[in-house]
């Protein structure tokens, strides 16, 4: 080992199953102070999450590791490189910055109490254990996981472990609290992958008083379809009504962030890092946006959906849309030609549904047509019938895929990105649900004409 003042402070080995070998101090004693052996599975999370991404994805990586050993908060510059010998493989580990500080109160640990939050709301199955993470207590409502609730109810006062499989821990259970945090789990009857989260109660020992047990899924689970719903209808419904509140706040703060970075509020930044933030903050957008679209479906798909009609100025409508997505317009120099304000046209509709429906179709018609193109508005009145064309400049869609775009998710026969392949087939049901219809019209090469109609109501 080195001394600080030097470029190196410890060396360290792990072997093909991310094992810590050896170790120089200091790095040793904080394997020891987080529960760990040496040599023995790595103790460390961030450390043990690096290590693994470098092994299986054959790079050398390096970054700043933090951790806690009870008495002072580590930070470490760690650099791994994954090594393949005759004999043997693994990876070397190189720390060259090693600083300590007190620990900050736990209110101020942000960070470590946003996460477990986070993992509190995603999580599908809660258990309180005990000192000894024996199962006290077990909730969850995930079809998957009863099987995993009754084998723990019929042999109670067990460690939790007992019932679950960890791929790559061949040690004996249970162990340190610190090196299953954040584990895989393998749960027999469940598909799914789980990451186990320990929480620990009671101070100034951690765990002293027990803990709170949390599994988080890889991915929903898609509930078997009942005598009522179709098997897609019920995956949407499992969707909307459990990722759409989870998900939304840390997406929501995801872009925030992203948008920060982007911005340069935070200080100085090289410009591709601040576009990698632009396209962080997009994706985002992007997700948040198909979570809307899965909330929707959901309600537009419920048994006894409808809506709320009221007179409406169609004209109008049509011109709030036009200004909300003006900007996107202009920055892809597209105009949008909309209804002069002395125009009105009435018609019959939930106001907030036809401004959703015509706020789809303006996005679509800008997504999909070319820069210096014109997108334009016009407004019809026949009869008992009211309606809106969006008519735009781009490549067209051919008479089979017409019908094909009012399907759920479809976007055939027009390219590019965006899209969840909700929104259309959203929009007809909304339309259709006002009592009115969403049709199109096209020509290869020529553009497409969206209709959207409503009912006039008693002034036809």
């Amino acid at each position: 080992m080195k001394r600080a003042g030097d470029t190196l402070i410890a060396k360290a080995r792990t072997d093909a199953d991310d094992r810590l070998v050896e170790a120089d101090e200091p790095l040793a004693s904080l394997q020891r102070k987080c529960g760990g052996e040496l040599p023995g599975a790595i103790a460390i999370h961030e450390l043990r999450q690096l290590v693994r991404k470098a092994r299986t994805m054959d790079l050398r990586l390096a970054r700043t590791v933090r951790a806690f050993d009870g008495d002072e908060r580590i930070t470490a510059w760690v650099e791994v490189v994954p090594y393949k010998g005759k004999s043997e493989s693994g990876c070397s580990v190189s720390i060259a910055t090693w600083q300590t500080s007190s620990p900050v109160m736990a209110a101020e640990d942000d960070a470590g109490a946003r996460r477990d939050a986070i993992d509190n709301a995603l999580a599908e199955l809660h258990a309180r254990l005990d000192a000894q993470q024996r199962v006290l207590t077990v909730d969850t409502e995930a079809e998957d996981l009863q099987g995993l609730v009754k084998a723990i109810r019929a042999n109670p006062a067990r460690p939790w472990t007992d019932y679950v499989s960890l791929p790559g821990m061949h040690h004996a259970q249970p162990l340190h609290w610190r090196l299953l945090d954040q584990a895989r789990c393998d749960i027999e009857g469940s598909p799914r992958q789980w990451t186990a989260r320990l929480i620990p109660i009671g101070g100034p020992l951690a765990g002293s008083e027990g803990f709170e047990l949390y599994l988080v899924a890889n991915r929903a689970w898609v509930r078997r379809s009942d005598r009522r719903r179709s098997q897609n209808q019920e995956v949407q419904a499992r969707l909307g009504r459990e990722l759409s509140p989870v998900l939304r706040q840390p997406i929501s703060r995801i872009i925030a962030n992203a948008e920060t970075i982007r911005t340069k509020l935070a200080g100085p930044l090289a410009d591709e890092y601040s576009d990698y933030a632009s396209d962080i903050a997009a994706a985002g957008q992007h997700l948040l946006s198909l979570i809307d679209d899965l909330a929707d479906l959901e309600v537009i798909e419920a048994d006894g959906f409808s809506t709320a009609p009221d007179r409406i100025d169609l004209a109008d409508v049509v011109r709030q849309a036009a200004g909300i997505l003006g900007v996107t317009a202009q920055e892809k120099g597209i105009t949008i030609i909309a209804p002069d304000r002395d125009k009105h046209c009435p018609a019959v509709g939930e106001f907030r549904r036809v401004l959703q429906v015509l706020l789809n179709l303006i996005g679509n018609a800008i997504r999909y047509s070319p820069a210096g193109s014109e997108i334009r508005i016009e407004l019809a009145r026949n009869g008992k019938v009211a309606g809106a064309r969006v008519i735009d400049q781009g490549p067209g869609i051919d008479k089979e895929q017409q019908a094909a775009i009012f399907q759920k998710f479809e976007r055939l026969g027009r390219s590019g990105d965006g899209g969840s392949g909700l929104g259309l087939y959203i929009s007809r049901r909304l339309a259709r649900a006002m009592g009115g219809d969403l049709k199109v019209r096209s020509q290869p090469g020529e553009g497409a004409i969206f209709t959207l109609t409503l009912p006039v109501g008693g002034e036809a």
